[in-house]
Formats: C-alpha cells, sequence, structure tokens
C-alpha cells in the first residue's frame, strides 16, 4: 500500500512492487513554445532570467519580489571579476525588506539555531552575507599594502572604459630618467628590472605613469563602512569617499585617477592608491596621514581632536606656477592638479553641479528674463562630463529646454542611460525642429546634440538670420578650458580622434586651432546676444582663454576680472555667496538608500522652521532649496555614494548637521554620515574669475581666505582638510580647500560641527563684508548678534567721491 513521509523539505513516496508495475495513466502535456510559465529552467534560451522557474521558490513574486529580481538580474548581468561586487545596494535593499518580514524570511540567526548542522550553511543562491565576506576580503587584501610577491598581471589600459588623453609634458632626456626614477622608488630594487621597463612604455606613450598593473580588480565604490578594515571609523570614512571618486559610474578616467575636469586625479598613481589604503586601515585616532600631490609621506603622530587627514594638491612655488611647468611636474610624478573635490574625496557624483546649475538657471531667469517661470525658454550650453554632465537634469528641473552639445559620445551615452539626458542627436535641423517644438508646447525638455558647440552656435545665428526667430533665450559654456589643449577644448575644425592624435603630435598647431575655434564661437554668441540672447561665463574659464585667443570679450572701461559677459558669481551667485549660502553636502556611509530619505526628511524639516524667521531675501534662498530637496528623490540624483547636496547658510548647515547627528545616536540613520561641500563656497576658494570675481576692492587675486579656511578648518574639528592650487579656473589661477567632517552620533561630533561649520561660513561672508559687498555686511552683522564670540571688523564705505577726487586731485 501506498505511504508517504516528510523528509525535511521532501516528500519520500513508498510503493508496493505490484504498485509500481502497473502502468501509468497520466497524461503529459507538450511543450507550449509560446507559453512563458514553462519549467524551462533558470535562464530561458533567449538568455532572460525565468522567474517562474520553481528553483526560485517562488521568491519573486512574493512581498519582496521586486527587490529580488532586482538583485538577482543584477548579480546574473555582472561583468565584475568579483561576480556581484557591483551588486551590494540592489542585495542590501533586498535584505533590509527581509527584515521588514521575519515571518516570512527568518534571518540567518534563526535559521542557523532551528537548523543546526553542516547542511545549514547550503544556499542556493548567492545572499548579501556572501557577497560582504567575498568582498571585505578583497578589501583587506587592498588594505594589505602593494601587492608585490607575487606581481599582479599587467593588463595595462580596459578598453572598456573611457581614457584621459595623452599628455605631452615635452620632457627632456634627463627628465625622463627622473620621472623613471621617482617611479620605481616606490617598489624594492628587485622589481625595478621588471617595472622600469613597462613604466617608461607607459611615460612615453600616455605622458604619464599611472602603474597601469597595479589598478585593483575588486570595483571601486562606495561599500557600506563597516566592510573597510579599519581601527577607526573615520579612517574608513575617507575610504569610503576615495572609492567613491574612482567608482567608474562616477568617475570620468577610473583607470587614470581621474575623477572629473579631464585631470582632476585623486592620486597621481595607483602605487599611492595601495599605500593610502594601507595607511588607513593602521591608522589610530592618534594618527594623520599626511597627502603631498598624492603621494602619502606618512603617518605622524597627533591628537585625538587633530584630523586624522591632511592634504596639499599642486602648492607649487607662485613664479613656477605654470601650465607648462605643471606637465612636467606631473609627468614627473611629484605634483597633481586635485581639481576641488577631486583630489580632497569628497567628489558625489554631477548632483553637485546639478544643483548649483539649477540655481543659477533659476536665478538667471529671475535676473535677465524677469521671470520665475522658465517653461518655453531655452537654454544652450556645452559639456556633459563629469561636471557639466549636471546642465541636462538641472534645465528639466528648472522647466527649460536645456540643449547641451556634447562632442564625446562616451559621456553623451553615459547621461542619456542615466536617464539625465532626455533625447539625443546629431543632426542639426532636427536639433532646431525639437526646440522649436519644446517652445511650442512649453514642454521641459535635455537635448544633446553630438557634435562640435560651435556649429550649433552658428546654426542658431543662422537661422535667427533667416527667419528673424530667436531659438535661444540663456546661453552659457561648461567645456573644460581650465585645460583647453590637453583635452578640455575640441576645436570646430577637428574631429574629436583627429584633436587627439593632432594635441600629442603638433601641440602648437592644436593651440592655434583651439585659438581660432575660440573666436568663431564667440563671435556667434555676440551675434546672437546682440539679437537678446543673454550670456553668462560659467567659470571654467571661458571668457578668459576666449580673451587670449584675441576673441572680443573685453569690456570697455572694466577691471581686471571683467569682461564682455558677467561670470555667473558677478551676477547671479555672488550675492548667495555673500549671505552666506553655499553647496553643503552630506554621505550617508550604510550606503543605504533609507538613510538618505531620513536624513533628506531631517534637512527639509530643518530648512521649514528656519525660513518661517528670516528676511524676504533669505526666504527665497530657503524656498528654492526647499523644494530641490523635496524633488531630489523623484528626480533620481544619487549617482554612487547615497548623498545628498543643497546650498544653505551657516544657521542652516550647523541646524542639519546636529539634527544627523542626533539622528544617528537615535538610530534612525544606521551609519556615521560624512558631511562636507564643494570647494565652489563662500570661503573655499579664492578665484578672481570665478567665486570672488565680485571682489571689488582689489583683493579677488589675494588668497588668504581659502589658505585660512583650510587651516581654521582643521583646528576646528575636520577629520580631514585638504587645499588645492586650481580647480574650476585652472592651474595657477586659483587655491582652494574643503573638509570632511565624521558624524557618528556623538556629543564631540555635534561640537566640533558647530564651531568648524561656524568659520567655514563666517570667515568668507567676513571678507565678502570688508571688501565691500552689501549682502554680506548685513549677514556677517546678524551673525555677531547670534554670536557672542565673533567680532569682526567692519567697514567704513566712503560716503563722499568728491573727497578722494580732492585729495587726488
Amino acid at each position: 500500500m501506498t505511504a508517504i513521509h516528510g523528509e525535511g523539505k521532501d516528500q519520500v513516496i513508498f510503493v508496493t512492487k505490484e504498485e509500481h508495475e502497473i502502468p501509468s495513466t497520466v497524461e503529459l502535456v507538450e511543450d507550449d513554445a509560446n507559453e512563458d510559465n514553462e519549467e524551462k529552467g533558470l535562464i530561458l534560451p533567449s538568455g532572460e532570467i525565468n522567474w517562474d522557474c520553481p528553483c526560485l521558490g517562488g521568491m519573486a513574486s512574493g512581498v519582496c519580489g521586486e527587490q529580488f529580481k532586482t538583485a538577482f538580474t543584477c548579480f546574473h548581468l555582472s561583468q565584475e571579476e568579483l561576480k556581484g561586487s557591483d551588486c551590494l545596494e540592489q542585495f542590501n535593499s533586498m535584505q533590509e525588506c527581509f527584515r521588514q518580514h521575519p515571518e516570512l524570511f527568518p534571518q540567518e540567526d534563526d535559521l542557523q539555531t532551528a537548523n543546526p548542522g553542516p547542511d545549514s550553511e547550503q544556499k542556493d543562491s548567492p545572499s548579501i552575507s556572501d557577497f560582504s565576506t567575498r568582498v571585505m576580503s578583497s578589501l583587506k587584501e587592498i588594505c594589505a599594502g602593494l601587492p608585490l610577491d607575487p606581481l599582479p598581471p599587467n593588463h595595462g589600459r580596459d578598453p572598456n572604459v573611457p581614457h584621459a588623453p595623452v599628455r605631452t609634458p615635452n620632457l627632456t632626456t634627463a627628465e625622463e630618467r627622473l620621472a623613471l626614477r621617482n617611479a620605481l622608488r616606490y617598489f624594492p630594487p628587485s622589481l625595478h628590472v621588471t617595472l622600469a621597463a613597462e613604466f617608461a612604455q607607459e611615460l612615453r606613450q600616455y605622458g604619464h605613469i599611472y602603474m597601469y598593473r597595479f589598478c585593483p580588480a575588486l570595483r571601486m565604490r562606495a561599500y557600506p563602512i563597516d566592510q573597510y578594515p579599519c581601527r577607526t571609523r573615520q579612517a574608513a570614512s575617507i575610504m569610503l569617499m576615495i572609492m567613491n571618486n574612482l567608482d567608474p559610474v562616477v568617475a570620468q578616467f577610473p583607470q587614470e585617477l581621474v575623477t572629473y575636469g579631464g585631470n582632476g586625479q585623486v592620486f597621481s598613481n595607483w602605487a599611492q592608491f595601495w599605500l593610502v589604503f594601507h595607511y588607513l586601515s593602521t591608522m589610530t585616532e592618534e594618527q594623520t596621514l599626511v597627502m603631498y600631490s598624492g603621494h602619502p609621506l606618512g603617518l605622524f603622530p597627533s591628537l585625538p581632536s587633530s584630523p586624522r587627514c591632511v592634504i596639499t594638491n599642486g602648492m607649487v612655488i607662485p613664479n613656477y606656477s605654470s601650465r607648462e611647468e605643471y606637465e612636467k611636474m606631473f609627468a614627473m610624478g611629484i605634483t597633481m592638479y586635485g581639481q576641488m573635490t577631486a583630489g580632497s574625496y569628497c567628489y558625489i557624483g554631477p548632483q553637485g553641479i546639478v544643483h548649483g546649475t539649477m540655481l543659477t538657471v533659476l536665478n538667471a531667469g529671475r535676473r535677465y528674463l524677469g521671470s520665475d517661470d522658465l517653461r518655453g525658454r531655452v537654454f544652450v550650453t556645452s559639456g556633459l562630463g563629469g561636471m557639466s554632465g549636471a546642465q541636462a537634469k538641472a534645465a528639466v528641473i528648472s522647466g527649460c529646454v536645456g540643449v547641451i552639445a556634447e562632442v564625446d559620445e562616451a559621456p553623451l551615452k553615459k547621461r542619456h542611460e542615466q536617464g539625465w539626458l532626455m533625447e539625443v542627436t546629431s543632426d542639426l535641423s532636427h536639433c532646431i525642429k525639437r526646440i522649436r517644438e519644446a517652445r511650442k508646447t512649453k514642454a521641459a525638455l535635455s537635448l544633446g546634440y553630438h557634435g562640435n558647440i560651435v556649429d550649433l552656435w552658428e546654426c542658431l545665428y543662422q537661422e535667427y538670420k533667416k527667419t528673424g526667430e530667436l531659438l535661444v533665450d540663456l546661453g552659457s559654456d561648461q567645456t573644460s578650458l581650465h585645460n583647453p589643449f590637453s583635452g578640455g577644448y575640441y576645436p570646430v575644425q577637428l574631429t574629436i580622434r583627429q584633436a587627439n592624435q593632432l594635441m600629442n603630435t603638433d601641440p602648437q598647431r592644436f593651440k592655434t586651432l583651439v585659438h581660432e575655434s575660440l573666436c568663431r564661437q564667440v563671435e556667434a554668441i555676440n551675434n546672437l546676444s546682440d539679437a537678446g540672447m543673454f550670456f553668462w561665463d560659467y567659470g571654467n574659464a571661458f571668457l578668459l582663454e576666449a580673451q587670449r585667443a584675441g576673441a572680443k570679450v573685453e569690456k570697455k572701461g572694466g577691471g581686471a576680472t571683467e569682461f564682455k559677459y558677467p561670470s555667473y558669481v558677478q551676477h547671479i551667485m555672488g550675492d548667495i555667496f555673500s549671505l552666506g549660502f553655499g553647496p553643503f553636502r552630506w554621505v550617508c556611509t550604510s550606503a543605504d538608500p533609507a538613510d538618505l530619505a531620513e536624513t533628506d526628511a531631517i534637512a527639509t524639516a530643518v530648512l521649514e522652521e528656519i525660513s518661517s524667521t528670516v528676511t524676504e531675501r533669505v526666504r527665497q534662498q530657503y524656498s528654492d532649496n526647499i523644494r530641490w530637496i523635496r524633488e531630489a528623490g523623484k528626480h533620481k540624483m544619487v549617482v554612487g555614494s547615497q548623498a545628498r547636496i543643497l546650498y544653505s547658510d551657516q544657521r542652516g548647515r550647523i541646524s542639519i548637521a546636529l539634527a544627523i547627528n542626533q539622528a544617528i545616536a537615535n538610530g534612525k540613520v544606521s551609519a556615521p554620515v560624512v558631511i562636507s561641500r564643494d570647494h565652489h563656497d563662500v570661503s573655499g576658494t579664492d578665484s578672481p574669475f570665478r567665486e570672488t570675481s565680485n571682489v571689488y576692492d582689489g583683493s579677488a587675486f589675494c588668497a588668504d581666505m581659502a589658505v585660512q579656511n583650510f587651516v581654521g578648518d582643521a583646528f576646528r574639528g575636520a577629520t580631514w582638510v585638504a587645499l588645492h592650487n586650481g580647480g574650476g579656473v585652472g592651474w595657477g589661477e586659483v587655491i582652494n580647500g574643503g573638509f570632511g567632517l565624521v558624524l557618528d552620533g556623538s556629543e564631540e561630533a555635534g561640537q566640533r560641527a558647530r564651531l568648524m561649520l561656524n568659520w567655514d561660513v563666517s570667515n568668507g561672508v567676513a571678507r565678502r563684508c570688508w571688501s565691500g559687498n552689501v549682502n554680506a555686511y548685513e549677514a556677517i552683522e546678524s551673525t555677531m548678534k547670534d554670536q557672542r564670540q565673533l567680532r569682526v571688523t567692519m567697514p567704513n564705505p566712503v560716503q563722499e567721491e568728491h573727497i578722494l577726487d580732492h585729495a587726488l586731485g
């Protein structure tokens, strides 16, 4: 007689010999080629995942089905050497769903208790703990120091990622020897014979020794803080921020350690990366890591209250801070261009510039067009790289039509795939057609033109001449003109391939073509401006380089920092800086989107409370930022780390930081949060053609503010600080600095945040006040009333100009 017994998850059927010999009457159903739910295994012939496969145990259709499908799909498609190492965020989300439904998904501890024994460790599919263990192991390997025995294989450049243009340092034979000698000193003499030849080849082929052999196999990304093998949370936070800067979805040229801007380096070579991670993994709270232009000088004894890392980049004696000298010094491995947040480890992807660009476009509309409503208005600009890529998203959030030219297909494709760029075309006539359609319907649109910005400007002018219709209201430019002759600007006369070749084979000819192209670009802009378009310089050295090229951008009777068109700081953002508003940001080190959502809610509540107590001028800025943060999640701003940015003044920054710190202490936020800012801020940057271009007392070319800010942040509680030569406008044109501060829920972290943020904002407002800015005068006067220990020297402006006339007559 038939009997059925349960054996764990299986059923065993017992039959007699006689019963077994009776023919079966069950009819088998033939496979239906059109039936999607047939049990055809986990992977269908099409390569797609069969979510109806019984092998998945119904996981794809349960309460956590969507999270499961997202995580499993990511793992299935992963191309990483450590398969699935790029899927931690997705598996974290799935695991969080499991934790919310313990009645359906017992946790590992519960399973171990219920089913002890060897079989309890067997799993049908990878879990998050598997990935965590494997990634943790790989991070431990990275933290062990340079891999020397055996040497890793030299795979050279990865053809699947974009690469920096070839540099042309024009080294002498003696300088080449010095460059090679400098690179080899990171390695023991026994390896010099092996490495010397390949390093020499890199130097001659690419103009720099990147040490491609030592590029780690582990996927670079911001892993959750607990996975970094460190002795302090501060060190782990720095590791997380570095890896985010080098994440391929964030970094412009990841294998050359360039985060953005064409040459904004995190490190100069991969040996430095390995050494830095080794130092950070062993660092205590009584040590500070000292960084000289990408080179880790070492760990030095310090106080627990001291920064854990002090960074300087490009600190060159002023008389030798020229582009030509820079190219040589970088090739020799002795200095580095850190841009702004690349070399200070604080970049958060293009989200940072999206917000600033959105505010710029909104305030440009208010100033130039007299309206908050930008529907049907057209904003034309160029660049879709690491920073400029934000323009497409910012245009849509602002409600206007954004048309952005980009010569390089790789960033164009990246922004389109991210959803930041709605449409792409290489046809100018189609471009004009879509502008007209969007203007008519007043639909928000981001349109990428795959071509040269000069062609687009000239086409718009020809269209105006032909029809009398001005199709552009606002214009700017975000090509990397701080780096015009090494891939930052592509002249209209050449294709991108031709340009990359010529800048290496005939740099002087390439420079001539760049100048000719800039002159054509300015001529078209001038013509459209005469017809009624409003144009501004976006602080990328566009007008500065155009002037050097001989283009007609001079301003009659203007000062040293003034051109035919204003910079966006002079006309738009300068007053905002003077009120103390600037790009404040934070990163959730848990890598958990839930933590970011919680901090968003905290920041919104803080800003709403403060906005009811401020003047109308300040309230407008608060309103813009409340709108921004409410919509940030909807617009999917996150690229890389779980980060957020908003513009806030001193009061807002401190209040948000303290509220987040309290949320960490209460467990509402699950892990430490790093607060930081862009260097492009109230106090962080002295840049006469950008951040301080609206300083008119003659001190725009002085750098006391940025240097004092760096020093003051260091002894007021920052976890790390950075000071850079160059950034934004270019090498030798700027001094700027930044910081990172870890909030861990402790009372000490709150005290550090309060003290340091007070200084970090008031320093710049006080300087701008002394230069004669009325907004800054009012802002610092108000701050002194709130802070009794703050005392600032206030200016006494000359009231009667005739006094000067009489004295100098």
